[in-house]
């Protein structure tokens, strides 16, 4: 069986009225193939990548932007107490929606000057102009912390090209965009460099999960309830 027959099948089983899906794209396509199929679906936004259209956020980008603007702001204590000159690479999650890196900017409202520079999938991107940046920074300071989406392209020839760990759909992939370019800013700079990929933990430390999308994924969730009990169907719920 593939995954929506085996979904249907246990739809049925299960004597369900309707589905409540939480989710973002991928799970938006999977709640749409079942609404073609004649299930009742409602779909609720839950994505940190806060990119889905329609509704104005989705609950949890709040709480992983809080947790990515402490962690750098921490990284960046750390990366300033030595003498030696240093590049601090941070990747961060958003293959095709830049928000959640964008969002540790919101340290400047504090007075606080990192990330020195920010790279989002939105924007072209070149190491050639990466590695300038990072020189008139290191003009200014001895410890220069950037902020990078994990889904910046760069081409395979501006990466080495031991750096691509396999192909999928007839494509070359990078192992990790963070660990690719702190490569070449050793291999160019000769400077001290570290890369850290924050991974999964940017959406799954709920001890800094914000009152605000706890409070709007209750709010949102009974909304779905509601929405299901009156016999709606294929809607998204929106903010």
């Amino acid at each position: 069986l593939d995954k929506v027959e085996a979904m249907k099948q246990n739809y049925y089983k299960l004597r369900l009225d309707c589905l409540v899906i939480l989710g973002g794209n991928g799970t938006q396509k999977t709640a749409n193939l079942l609404r073609e199929e004649g299930l009742n679906i409602i779909h609720l936004p839950k994505t940190i990548d806060n990119d889905l259209v329609n509704t104005d956020h989705t609950p949890g980008f709040g709480s992983a932007a809080r947790y990515v603007a402490s962690t750098v702001r921490e990284i960046t204590l750390d990366a300033c107490v030595y003498e030696k000159k240093s590049v601090t690479i941070i990747e961060i999650m958003g293959r095709h929606a830049g928000w959640l890196t964008a969002s540790c900017s919101v340290l400047r409202v504090n007075g606080e000057t990192a990330p020195h520079l920010i790279y989002l999938p939105e924007n072209p991107f070149s190491v050639q102009k990466f590695l300038d940046d990072i020189r008139q920074q290191q003009k200014k300071r001895k410890a220069v912390v950037v902020a990078v989406s994990e889904g910046i392209s760069l081409s395979a020839d501006e990466a080495d090209s031991g750096f691509f760990s396999g192909v999928t759909f007839g494509h070359k992939y990078l192992s990790g965009v963070g660990k690719c370019l702190e490569h070449i800013v050793r291999r160019e700079l000769h400077c001290k460099v570290r890369s850290i990929e924050l991974n999964v933990m940017q959406r799954c430390s709920s001890h800094l999960a914000s009152l605000t999308d706890l409070e709007e994924a209750q709010q949102i969730g009974a909304g779905a309830v509601r929405a299901a009990l009156t016999g709606e169907t294929g809607k998204m719920m929106t903010f």
